[in-house]
């Protein structure tokens, strides 16, 4: 019997995939979430076979969600999110119904969901599409001890790489998050954040001033009196956004 939880703000969605998976007795629907919080909770507690996952909801999305498991589980996608998505995503995830969809193209999802039990789990691809994607240009989504906690982008001041992870430092304090420099780079509004270091990117909303360091080095001093080395490479990115 395979453990599903459906995941959907939408009630009446939620209803049409618990009615098409009626007529398959080997599913059974475990728990129905209407925002992502109560997703993440019950996919922690219950640990399902399957998770029919929206992306747009209040509070948390389908893919923050994702990104806050510290398992892989196998996703199907089931919402009205833009075309560009569903090109990133169906390659790897179980499948992606885009709404409203049959109970035919439903049919299709099952089956592919029950061939990559027969095979094998998900391929590590779908994380990390799934990482590449989970950011907003508007918020960083961390775990502090329990809890989930959202950071504004407006917040961050700076990030230091820290081995395979990063420190992310905000006017509250420091948060450790298991992503890459790289990936942020990727992700983060390149007219406001710049990397200026291997080690380092920075808000320019956060920079006062360029000062020579040492020979051929530069450090850029923060509001609040921090100082971040500049890179030879780092420097004309930097001369660049700021348009000097």
């Amino acid at each position: 019997m395979y453990k599903v939880i459906i995941i959907d703000d939408e009630p009446l969605a939620a209803t049409i995939v618990q009615e098409y998976l009626s007529n398959y007795a080997d599913f059974e629907v475990v728990q129905t979430c209407q925002n992502g919080f109560e997703g993440l909770k019950a996919i922690q507690r219950i640990q399902p076979d399957l998770i029919f996952l929206d992306v747009q909801m209040p509070k948390l999305n389908g893919f923050e969600l994702l990104e806050l498991l510290d398992e892989q589980h196998s996703v199907i996608f089931t919402t009205a999110f833009d075309d560009y998505a569903m090109k990133a995503f169906d390659a790897h995830a179980v499948d992606y119904l885009l709404k409203p969809f049959s109970e035919d193209r439903f049919a299709q999802a099952i089956k592919k969901f029950k061939s990559t039990q027969e095979s094998s789990n998900l391929s590590e691809m779908l994380k990390d599409e799934v990482l590449t994607h989970s950011e907003s240009a508007h918020r960083v989504v961390v775990k502090v001890r329990n809890e989930i906690k959202i950071i504004p982008i407006k917040d961050v001041k700076y990030i230091r790489a820290n081995d395979d992870y990063v420190d992310i430092h905000t006017g509250e304090g420091k948060f450790l998050k298991n992503k890459t420099l790289t990936h942020f780079e990727k992700v983060l509004p390149n007219d406001v954040f710049v990397r200026v270091h291997r080690s380092y990117i920075v808000s320019v909303d956060q920079i006062t001033k360029i000062e020579p360091y040492e020979k051929d080095s530069y450090v850029v001093i923060l509001k609040t009196g921090e100082k971040i080395p500049v890179s030879k490479t780092g420097l004309p990115k930097l001369k660049a956004i700021l348009g000097i």
